[in-house]
């Protein structure tokens, strides 16, 4: 696996990153994970003359002079099996700010067995793929005037008015003022313009529980929308319960925000893994429950006032925008 992850990394060094032996490279990693090991060993590999610190073994300040060290463009790669922290630093928003290009890999401590395989299966960087589907689905969806999520059992869930323009996380970073973010990658996503343009129902198989990791309940949960907002479900279960008054106490109403089209075919309703920040790039559609989504400020809802966001996945048996099929067989299909 070791091996594999080797060759997957040295694609996002090549193809993402055009990362060259005149730029320097840190790796701060941890190995308190069997894939934070095989992780922080295959990025040595990729990059033997990159200076190596093993978080916890030494000071925070050697971290924080190695990372003032850097130049502009430079590249800081965070292997973590739960997420690091330096003092006061919310450390990739730190290492954006001075221009840094950052691969970061977090919360690896939760994915395991046959997990990881999976795991490194989704860091396969192809940038045709990527690249071409990403920017396609972006078009389709930024003169879209309506989308339907087909979930099976006639539940449709439409967004009756226009999308915001989408946003991509496909390892092409021209443009942009960030370069890199959390692997593995491979996301299209957008939201309502008018949040109460979203009405009908969806059934999810997976939702992100209170512990931040997956959450399959035994079936399906039906959702049930009404002016962009979620008002009852069908099948639900207690955490699921818990997770919807959660919102509530500190939201007000359960919101559908986030409309996610996801890229990684590492990842499906079969191929899971437990983190639900990974798992996000499944193969599919998820959406957003609750008012936080820093990308996109609506009237009602200012960026940063909402305190919840909780990924929840759709079964995805048919996505059309105004009536173009996107999606056939579990696969992205312009």
């Amino acid at each position: 696996m070791c091996s594999l992850a080797s060759q997957h990394i040295a694609g996002i060094l090549e193809h993402a990153f055009c990362h060259t032996s005149q730029q320097q490279a840190l790796i701060v990693f941890d190995t308190q994970s069997a894939l934070a090991s095989i992780l922080s060993q295959a990025y040595q590999h990729c990059l033997p003359q990159a200076k190596c610190l093993h978080f916890g073994t030494v000071p925070a300040q050697e971290i924080l002079d190695a990372i003032a060290a850097l130049q502009k463009s430079d590249l800081v790669i965070l292997v973590q099996s739960t997420n690091f922290r330096l003092e006061a630093y919310r450390l990739r928003v730190e290492l954006f700010k001075r221009g840094l290009k950052v691969i970061e890999h977090p919360h690896l401590g939760r994915m395991d067995g046959e997990e990881i395989s999976y795991y490194i299966d989704a860091l396969q960087y192809d940038p045709g793929y990527y690249r071409e589907t990403g920017k396609a689905i972006k078009r389709i969806i930024d003169q879209a005037s309506q989308a339907v999520i087909d979930s099976g059992d006639g539940a449709q869930l439409v967004f009756g008015g226009g999308l915001e323009p989408a946003k991509l996380n496909v390892g092409d970073y021209s443009g942009m003022a960030n370069v890199g973010g959390q692997f593995p990658i491979g996301e299209v996503f957008t939201e309502s313009v008018r949040l109460e343009d979203v009405n009908g129902k969806v059934r999810i198989f997976i939702f992100g529980d209170t512990s931040f990791r997956i959450n399959e309940p035994p079936l399906p949960i039906t959702l049930i929308v009404q002016q962009g907002q979620v008002v009852d479900t069908e099948n639900s279960t207690e955490e699921f319960d818990r997770v919807l008054a959660n919102i509530r106490a500190d939201d007000g109403v359960v919101w559908v925000r986030e409309l996610g089209f996801g890229l990684n075919r590492a990842f499906s309703q079969d191929r899971k893994v437990m983190d639900i920040g990974t798992y996000e790039r499944m193969c599919g559609i998820h959406l957003s429950l609750g008012s936080k989504h820093g990308s996109y400020a609506k009237p009602h809802i200012k960026r940063g006032e909402g305190r919840h966001h909780v990924d929840v996945f759709a079964i995805t048996c048919s996505v059309r925008l105004d009536g173009q099929e996107l999606y056939q067989d579990g696969r992205w299909s312009v």
